[in-house]
């Protein structure tokens, strides 16, 4: 199996995904236009087998406390499979299928395969945790990093969450949920009937990105770029939301990103 870049194309729009370096996207561009972030960080990264921070890195495993490495001190961010190694699975010219086999730290035995299919107006992300063995809690997300600005116009965020995770001074949610307050963001948000968020470049180029998972971060706090980020559940999620992966039902999750020009 390889893990050399693939490119997809369909009508004017061109994906790069980079199975050799962590399963992220590398590049999404739209005649020509590249709206994610560049560099070996950035792109869109996938979240697994969990999203956003575990507090101090620990979480429940049936009985068992497993610890993970603590790669955002005083927490362990965005799993473990953004810094490994994907193959591809197979690959067409609008659609390729890589895999990422979970290693240590991650305690358990599982596999990871994530699709990406390209189309002229839309790219679908699709992923699944998969196990043989025992059972396993885990998540699932992805992490783009959107161009703040495109052709000198900078983006603007539409979207009408049901609520706010409270954020405490650790940067973890609290259990509370508040009415959603203005950014910038670095927090998450429930939308009980799917995630559904708008971003537009006025004049150029909007943007939906829709998942029926009903979590998504949002994080703007940078320059640079915006982040909206379509997960299973919540930020330490392992702990108080976790999803159960078994050898008869795996954790699947699809997100899609939907544009227009303007």
């Amino acid at each position: 199996m390889s893990n050399e870049d693939i490119t997809l194309t369909a009508g004017d729009a061109e994906v790069t995904v980079l199975p050799g370096d962590g399963g992220r996207i590398g590049g999404l561009r739209i005649g020509g236009q590249e709206l994610l972030r560049q560099g070996e960080r950035f792109g869109c990264f996938p979240m697994v087998p969990w999203c956003g921070r575990i507090r101090q890195g620990r979480f429940l495993d049936g009985a068992t406390v497993r610890q993970m490495p603590l790669n955002a001190p005083p927490h362990a961010i965005h799993g473990t499979a953004r810094d490994g190694v994907w193959h591809t699975a197979r690959t067409s010219g609008t659609e390729a299928v890589i895999t990422h086999d979970l290693v240590a730290p991650w305690p358990h035995p599982g596999r990871v395969t994530q699709l990406v299919a390209l189309a002229e107006n839309s790219l679908t992300l699709t992923m699944s945790v998969e196990t043989y063995d025992d059972s396993f809690p885990a998540q699932i997300g992805w992490h783009p990093w959107f161009n703040r600005n495109l052709g000198g116009t900078d983006v603007q965020l539409d979207f009408k969450p049901a609520w706010q995770e409270e954020r405490g001074p650790d940067h973890l949610p609290t259990g509370n949920r508040i009415d959603p307050r203005p950014g910038p963001w670095d927090d998450c948000f429930g939308m009980p009937g799917g995630v559904d968020v708008t971003l537009t470049w006025p004049g150029r180029l909007e943007l939906k990105v829709t998942s029926r998972e009903e979590w998504v971060v949002v994080y703007d706090e940078q320059v640079e770029a915006v982040c909206v980020e379509p997960q299973t559940g919540p930020p330490n999620g392992l702990n108080t939301l976790p999803r159960l992966v078994t050898p008869l039902e795996p954790l699947e999750a699809s997100a899609t990103w939907s544009w227009r020009r303007l």
